[in-house]
């Protein structure tokens, strides 16, 4: 079941979005650490509004 089109690893390239740019990396990191920081306090904040109507 080889169904991979690459027969050989001879001239193979690869090729690496936003690597040679180090602030866009560092931009996506700290979206994606704001997306799970703002994650969390939204969970928290639901915990506590749900154990308060108990």
């Amino acid at each position: 079941m080889n169904t991979a089109p690459i027969t050989t690893w001879e001239g193979a390239e690869a090729y690496f979005t936003f690597a040679d740019k180090p602030a866009m990396l560092v931009a996506i990191t700290l979206v994606g650490i704001g997306v799970c920081v703002w994650t969390v306090i939204s969970i928290a904040k639901h915990e506590n509004e749900s154990y308060k109507k108990m």
